[in-house]
């Protein structure tokens, strides 16, 4: 995982000004699953998207590494994810300021 980076753009998902982390679509654990290299080229697994903090504990909160690989590995069908699209609805109208401390 890439640490925290200071603030040029908004996080992908929520908008939001915010340090951001690296989110890879296809989690890197999958890279060398046999079904993962059947699908996907090498440059595919490795797209990935500048999130906050927050959205990226949400994401691995919700989702198991495999369902990430296998259905919601785009911006769009992560936004699709009822508890994720719930959790970045609600999450857009918080303030920037602090991190947002959710339950597991």
């Amino acid at each position: 995982m890439v640490p925290s980076q200071p603030t040029s753009r908004p996080c992908r998902l929520c908008e939001r000004a915010r340090p951001l982390t690296f989110h890879h679509l296809i989690p890197r654990s999958l890279h060398s699953n046999k079904w993962f290299k059947k699908r996907f080229e090498r440059t595919e697994m490795e797209r990935g998207i500048d999130i906050c903090r927050d959205c990226h504990s949400a994401i691995h909160r919700f989702a198991c590494e495999k369902e990430l690989g296998r259905e919601w590995n785009t911006v769009e069908r992560l936004l699709e994810h009822q508890e994720i699209g719930k959790f970045v609805a609600w999450i857009r109208g918080r303030h920037s300021t602090g991190r947002i401390r959710t339950r597991r």
